[in-house]
């Protein structure tokens, strides 16, 4: 479109377009052959599709959003150009996930590893930083599973298709608490190891004797008490 031809006041423009009114109702019937096209496509693709992403899967999704808008809306482009590039995606997403299935390395670049964040009740600070998650989320992310004390997680993996995998131990041990500073009853929920010092931060103990210096974990210098449940 030129320059000349913009006018803010040519609203058929703005709303309809510059095709005809008419392909309104040929874009309706676009989009309800692609999207059945796109239906049968994932269907085809498997139920991980459906369900939590890797990062290749992620790439294909983003993909075929792509592909199905063009032919949906664009006057000039045929729905089988859309149709044949649907196919190619499913093709190529179909060979990654046979590749990966058969070469570990190739499973590893295309579909990503589980990274360690929380070992024996301490947050691996080098990790979380890592992979750019603080550590009010992964408080966050161990609330919601009902832990409210770091000492219950023997460890805490982030698998590659973004999902928190969380094994605890068979009987709680002191750690740090995870509930809000802003909630008035957290005291109430757990009793305090009066000898014990851990970073406030991260959970990492420490002797009584450096409380003065900073957590070899996360170089925080905040000290305190930890707790277990009651």
């Amino acid at each position: 479109m030129k320059k000349e031809e913009i006018h803010w006041g040519d609203w058929h423009r703005i709303f309809i377009g510059t095709a005809p009114i008419e392909f309104l109702l040929e874009v309706l019937i676009r989009t309800i052959i692609i999207y059945l096209f796109l239906l049968i496509t994932l269907r085809l693709m498997g139920k991980r599709m459906g369900g939590q992403l890797t990062i290749s899967e992620l790439a294909v999704m983003l993909t075929l959003g792509a592909i199905v808008s063009v032919p949906m809306q664009i006057p000039d482009k045929g729905l089988l150009q859309g149709t044949l590039v649907l196919f190619c995606a499913f093709a190529f997403q179909r060979g990654i996930t046979y590749l990966a299935s058969k070469n570990h390395k190739i499973e590893l670049i295309t579909q990503g590893s589980e990274s360690l964040l929380v070992k024996d009740g301490v947050m691996l600070a080098a990790k979380l930083d890592s992979m750019k998650i603080s550590r009010e989320q992964l408080r966050a992310v161990l609330r919601n599973q009902n832990i409210y004390n770091l000492g219950e997680v023997q460890r805490l993996y982030l698998e590659a298709c973004g999902i928190f995998s969380v094994f605890k131990y068979d009987e709680a041990k002191p750690g740090l608490s995870l509930l809000p500073p802003a909630d008035d009853n957290a005291a109430q929920e757990f009793n305090v190891i009066k000898e014990s010092s851990i970073c406030q931060e991260c959970g990492n103990p420490a002797p009584e004797s450096d409380t003065e210096k900073e957590c070899k974990n996360c170089h925080a210098v905040n000290w305190g008490q930890a707790v277990i449940a009651k």
